[in-house]
């Protein structure tokens, strides 16, 4: 035998004698077709799966068993004995039984929806009908401990990946391989992280506190977009919910009042378990390629409560980049009618596509719960504390810590993931392997040895009509994710106006309680304005200037700036903001097609064509349930399913620095993102502005046009730059991805997991016949100054999006306003990006 092929062998059993029991096969009917959601278990216990949609299982326990049990509604059970640990590759067939149950007579495909004809939606009913009842929201307070393991493996490890090129030099990190109790598989653990938090909550006040009492990681412990990634990828969720979302995607909850219109249910099988009887339910997907799961759930005969669950999303679901989601939760009896949550376990498979043989990365969460306490009650403001301060001792417990308060002891596996790890840290063809992804991922290059970042490095390259291609380098202080200060600048040169730019920024956090920071910069570019309705107080910002070769039409009408910015900023409590700065700015047209002249009675021409303006500015930001990571001068989210409220008062005066208007104006935003259950995610997006005073072209807000080829949300896609300019304005945009609920419902379609997004955008808007009488010079070049003021103009689109998993086309439809010179009647616009 070749050793290649030999190889594999060896290390399957090698590895496969580390675990007690291990089963793996298909079950088949005596047509030999396989047999979806059997049941498998260990004889004389509890722990036991199902089969999946081809009728293939993977089971696994750290005792010895020496017997299986198969069985399935309709067919008689199989027992077969187990004469070895390892039992791979079996083949059980079932054969049908002459009589079944009275109450269940069909067991695959359909079953009936009415209580009357399947016992399963009677039971269904009371689960609906009890499920206040259950878990923490029946008291008043509650606390309890919580211990969470994540932990990120390589699978599917062959001799052909141990051999390749990738692996040479590293082949030790294959001591660690161990096999999936889910998916059968093989894996490589390659990120490990422990966490013991003490979680407070009051049902009364709706507040709840997270304190983290310990932290420990491995792999890539320092790098906090992987981080980030993790802690955002495992959202918490309740079965009980209509809803469960996970990757952004909203499954349909086996136990939601929906699921009857979505799910099938049998009744299956009842036992004790806990000394409780319960009830056992299998339930499987009506219709492919909707957010469903396929599995079962064993509850309670007398509270309906759950006491058991497993779900795996189905195969056939909308979603990307993860070809297996399993989960398992266990609840514990407290008295005779509290059952509360004291297991979760959450694995998922990433990988470029679902066929069965492909490679990719198991993501895997355990939590559980313990020391549960309730009816303690606490001053409101305990829950009101937020502590932003960076403790290190929390991420630096000793061992003897995680012995004492790990509520679950680490495999031996898992033992060695520390080691492993940190071993491979020090190989230096890992450390380039690291250091690309990071790069990709951060868009900077590290050099720790000076604790500076090179980049963005996707920023290197632009192009515009003013600078022709724009080359630009730049960087950053960075000493660690927390640092109290930062530095950053750049330098770019564009090769058409042979002009060099630059910016430089600097932010300090003097206190991490309110995380009072001041801050400031100074920034010489070019800059399109016409692009937002919010003038940029951002000294590193470009704002569209640089846009793609190819556009709808030439973007010209750019913008020299020299901005001076320098404020202050606090958060008093919990993701409320509020920011006070001044900044001077010149601005004058960078673009010989281009003009923004006004009428100046103190110039020896009666024309300025620069404009000098002090403003100072007070922002208010309120986020609620804006979630955020780091303790340092910058953070990042974590999560992006948080409303955004702004509002902002500028004011010029043209007392300081010999300024040239005076004005107030006034802004305010609302952005919010709504999870309409199972029928996809819908961003609304209102914005509303005033400014008091006569200002010139380069201080009135212009409702922003997109002329790139990109689909950029809160912009006006069939819009130039500058063909709407207001002084007063009200906009709306709303969109929404039905996330494939739309084409999965459409035959010839549904196979390409296609997502259908709408959009409709308008805005109304007017202009002061002062304001356009300043901005009127007779100059050629001058634009024709017009609002949106006698309709509201609208524009919507209808997207297409998950084309080839990373490609979005937008196909934009204007309104109205047609017969405006150049109007873009229609329009394509497109992205790209990586999402679930």
């Amino acid at each position: 035998m070749k050793l290649q092929l030999l190889l594999p062998f060896l290390l399957l059993g090698f590895f496969s004698a580390l675990g007690q029991t291990k089963v793996s096969g298909h079950v088949f009917d005596e047509n030999n077709q396989p047999i979806p959601f059997a049941n498998v278990l260990f004889k004389g216990s509890t722990e036991g799966t199902i089969t999946n949609e081809d009728g293939r299982f993977y089971l696994e326990s750290n005792e010895k068993w020496s017997t299986l049990i198969v069985s399935f509604m309709g067919f008689e059970m199989l027992e077969i004995p187990l004469t070895k640990s390892v039992n791979y590759d079996l083949k059980f067939i079932l054969k049908e039984e002459a009589s079944t149950l009275d109450e269940v007579h069909i067991v695959t495909g359909k079953q009936s929806k009415k209580a009357s004809e399947n016992p399963a939606i009677r039971i269904l009913k009371k689960i609906w009908e009890r499920k206040h009842m259950n878990g923490l929201s029946q008291f008043k307070q509650y606390e309890y401990d919580q211990y969470e393991k994540v932990e990120f493996d390589l699978n599917t490890i062959d001799s052909a990946l141990i051999k390749s090129k990738l692996f040479k030099g590293m082949e030790f990190v294959f001591e660690e391989v161990d096999t999936s109790k889910v998916t059968g598989k093989t894996y490589l653990p390659i990120f490990l992280n422990e966490s013991v938090k003490k979680i407070s909550g009051d049902n009364l006040l709706k507040k709840e506190r997270e304190d983290l009492i310990g932290n420990k990681n491995s792999g890539f412990s320092n790098n906090q977009i992987i981080i980030d990634f993790i802690d955002d990828l495992y959202s918490e969720y309740n079965v009980y919910d209509n809803y469960l979302k996970f990757f952004d995607k909203s499954f349909v909850s086996p136990l939601s009042r929906t699921g009857v219109q979505t799910y099938n249910y049998v009744l299956s099988d009842s036992a004790f378990i806990d000394n409780k009887w319960c009830y056992n339910i299998i339930y499987y997907p009506r219709r492919k390629n909707e957010l469903t799961f396929k599995g079962d759930f064993w509850v309670n005969d007398s509270t309906y409560a759950i006491k058991e669950i497993n779900l795996q999303a189905s195969k056939s679901a909308n979603i990307n980049w993860v070809k297996e989601i399993y989960i398992e939760q266990e609840f514990e009896v407290l008295n005779d009618s509290v059952f509360l949550i004291k297991r979760d376990y959450f694995l998922s498979d990433f990988a470029l596509n679902k066929k069965e043989q492909s490679r990719g990365v198991y993501g895997k969460r355990t939590t559980i719960y313990d020391n549960y306490k309730f009816d303690i009650p606490k001053e409101p403001k305990f829950y009101d504390k937020v502590i932003y301060n960076f403790d290190k001792d929390v991420y630096n417990r000793e061992d003897e810590f995680w012995e004492n308060n790990r509520l679950e002891a680490l495999s031996k596996d898992e033992k060695g993931v520390y080691k492993m790890l940190d071993t491979l840290k020090t190989v230096k063809k890992f450390k380039r392997l690291y250091n690309v992804g990071s790069i990709l991922a951060s868009g900077y290059v590290e050099f720790s040895e000076i604790n500076f970042d090179y980049g963005p490095i996707f920023s290197t390259f632009g192009y515009n009509e003013v600078e022709g291609v724009r080359i630009r380098t730049g960087g950053r202080t960075y000493f660690g994710q927390n640092d109290l200060w930062r530095l950053e600048g750049f330098l770019a040169y564009g090769f058409k106006d042979d002009k060099f730019k630059y910016g430089i920024s600097g932010k300090w956090l003097l206190d991490k309680r309110s995380r009072f920071t001041i801050f400031g910069g100074h920034r010489r570019d070019v800059e399109q304005i016409g692009a937002s309705l919010t003038s940029s107080t951002d000294v590193l910002g470009r704002s569209l200037a640089s846009s793609a070769v190819f556009g709808t039409g030439s973007n010209d009408k750019l913008t020299n700036i020299n901005l001076t910015n320098l404020g202050l900023s606090i958060e008093p409590a919990r993701n409320f903001e509020i920011r006070l700065d001044g900044s001077f700015r010149t601005l004058r047209s960078a673009s010989p097609t281009f003009s923004l002249d006004y009428n100046d009675p103190s110039s020896l021409t009666g024309v300025s064509s620069e404009v000098d303006q002090f403003e100072t500015r007070l922002s208010l930001g309120f986020f609620p349930k804006r979630e955020m990571t780091g303790f340092g001068v910058e953070r990042k989210n974590k999560n992006d399913n948080f409303a955004r409220l702004f509002t902002q008062v500028s004011y010029g005066d043209r007392n300081w620095f010999n300024s040239d208007f005076d004005y107030t104006k006034l802004q305010f935003s609302y952005i919010q993102p709504w999870q309409v259950g199972g029928f996809g995610r819908l961003v609304t997006s209102v914005e509303l502005g005033k400014t008091f005073g006569e200002v010139p072209l380069g201080l009135l807000s212009v409702v922003p046009g997109n002329q790139s080829y990109f689909s950029i949300y809160n912009t006006f896609t069939q819009l130039d730059y500058y063909e709407f300019v207001t002084d007063t304005y009200s906009s709306v945009h709303l969109e929404h991805n039905f996330n494939g609920r739309i084409f999965s419902r459409i035959p010839f379609l549904k196979k390409y997991n296609l997502r259908a997004i709408l959009g409709l955008r308008g805005v109304w808007g007017e202009l002061s016949d002062e304001n356009i009488a300043l901005s009127t010079t007779g100059n050629p070049l001058e634009i024709p100054l017009m609002a949106p003021d006698s309709r509201m103009y609208y524009e919507y689109s209808f997207g297409v999006a998950n084309i080839f998993k990373v490609l979005r086309l937008d196909f934009n439809f204007r309104g109205n306003y047609l017969d405006q010179p150049d109007a873009r009647r229609f329009g394509v616009t497109g992205s790209f990006g990586f999402y679930f």
